[in-house]
């Protein structure tokens, strides 16, 4: 049976360090232009006549716990701040693009999930349908408290919040408008007089009253390409696997080797069936780096050379901030024994303990973890095999991780990406045509009937505009 191509997407966002923390200052290195939008603009406009699938923008609304006594080092290391909205990003890339899905993270804590459900709505219609949305509950404190909270809530209660965010978007997107009711007919006539715009007989209130939200509706954008946008979720704790078994199309995974990621993918694709979907509704892409040579000498001293130029401390505070502790001033081989006891990021700790056979890591284990633990280094033959074995244990496309921009992404188009067309693992460009994201990685443009989102399809008709209507002649009778 021949390899199906690999989902590719380009792991990007809208600052100057994101994940390879100190690789900014390399004289090639043009993500110090993040403010500028040509420089995005030739980027996304080179993946996507490269055949890159999704251009997916992370992001934060906080800052990470403090290190070293507090924030000024993040300040003086650029670790995520300054960053801008990627949601304004991708509008613009809209613009100058066709084919690639352009997909961002938006946590539940920043928008009200009316306000966000029309921002989505509004960005499928003018992209065509190339929307995706990376669901995250946010494990920053200081993100917490810039959206009025005292503290960072409880794993478990961040989770429960997400599905119920979620829940109110599948019924603005999926139940509030039916496909036939923008009608748009200059010509219609009735006794109301001329022309149809809407039939209110197919717009409808949602009514939703739940433990943190309450929204009346209608959702105010006609239905979009894809109606829900394309869904992705990245937790990795056990209540996050359940909630991406349950809602997600697409799950990220920063899995330290191929063992780990075949048991988690196996995990989650099992998880699904309780929840009335199949393994299949549910890819994983996983992040992974390259350093590319001519030859596996070549390569390796490159990754050599890249990593005089990594900041350690830049790597350890975007780490253990996510988790809450502040190790700024720790010995670099301290281990890390008391960090499982925070409200943080819980599952991503779990997978950093995997790296070592006995669970003891250190400090410096966590600078390297995400500099070098999903790291690929040889030849573009190398990178390949790797590649083709990364597929094998059951990851069906790769987010690829830069350390420099433009570089990090011309260098793998221009010596991963013959090799992975002749063998099949990569989509030829001219394949590619005008349409949804969810269509091109599935076929199907909308959620399939197994989906969550699904079964508040023509659930609200009761409070249809129609159905709400009061007849003419009682209005007069009273």
């Amino acid at each position: 049976m021949p390899p199906k191509p690999l989902i590719l997407s380009a792991f990007l966002m809208n600052t100057t360090s994101h994940i390879i923390g100190g690789a900014w200052r390399r004289d090639e290195a043009q993500q110090h232009r993040f403010n500028q939008l040509p420089h995005w603009v030739s980027l996304v406009k080179t993946l996507e006549n490269e055949g890159f699938d999704i251009a997916f923008f992370a992001d934060v609304v906080g800052l990470y716990g403090d290190h070293e006594g507090g924030w000024a080092s993040h300040v003086r290391k650029g670790l995520q701040i300054p960053s801008n909205d990627p949601l304004v990003l991708i509008s613009a890339l809209a613009a100058v693009t066709d084919r690639i899905g352009l997909a961002l993270t938006s946590s539940v804590v920043q928008a009200h999930p009316f306000t966000f459900a029309r921002q989505l709505s509004t960005l499928d219609h003018l992209s065509g349908g190339r929307v995706g949305w990376n669901v995250v509950t946010t494990a920053q404190e200081n993100a917490h408290r810039n959206y009025g909270a005292d503290e960072l809530a409880r794993h478990s209660e961040r989770y429960s919040w997400a599905e119920e965010y979620l829940e109110v978007c599948y019924k603005l997107w999926e139940g509030s408008w039916s496909d036939q009711a923008l009608r748009v007919d200059k010509t219609h006539e009735d006794e109301r007089g001329g022309g149809l715009h809407a039939d209110p007989a197919g717009v409808s209130k949602i009514h939703h009253d739940g433990d943190r939200y309450r929204v009346e509706g209608p959702h105010l954008s006609s239905p979009s390409p894809q109606r829900t946008p394309y869904l992705f979720q990245a937790g990795s704790s056990d209540r996050g696997r359940d909630v991406a078994a349950a809602h997600a199309e697409a799950t990220f995974s920063m899995a330290p080797n191929r063992e780990i990621a075949a048991a988690h993918a196996a995990d989650v694709k099992e998880r699904t069936k309780k929840f009335g979907r199949r393994p299949e509704d549910l890819a994983f892409i996983q992040g992974l780096s390259f350093v590319i040579g001519s030859t596996e000498t070549e390569a390796r001293a490159k990754a050599e050379d890249l990593d005089t130029s990594i900041d350690d401390h830049a790597l350890i505070a975007h780490t253990a901030g996510s988790l809450g502790v502040d190790v700024g001033y720790l010995p670099i081989d301290t281990p890390l024994e008391d960090l499982e006891h925070t409200e943080g990021a819980q599952g991503h700790l779990a997978e950093i303990k995997k790296m070592a056979p006995n669970g003891k890591v250190t400090l410096r284990d966590l600078a390297r973890f995400r500099a070098q633990s999903t790291r690929v280094v040889g030849t573009p033959e190398q990178i390949a095999d790797e590649l083709e074995a990364w597929q094998a244990a059951g990851i069906d496309g790769v987010n690829v991780i830069n350390s420099t921009l433009p570089g990090s992404y011309v260098e793998f188009i221009d010596h991963v990406l013959p090799v992975l067309r002749a063998r099949g693992l990569a989509r030829h460009p001219q394949d590619a045509a005008p349409g949804t994201l969810r269509g091109s990685l599935t076929g199907e443009d909308r959620l399939p009937a197994s989906h969550p989102a699904a079964t508040h399809r023509d659930a609200f008709t009761q409070y249809s505009a129609a159905a709400t209507e009061t007849p003419k002649e009682l209005l007069h009778s009273h």
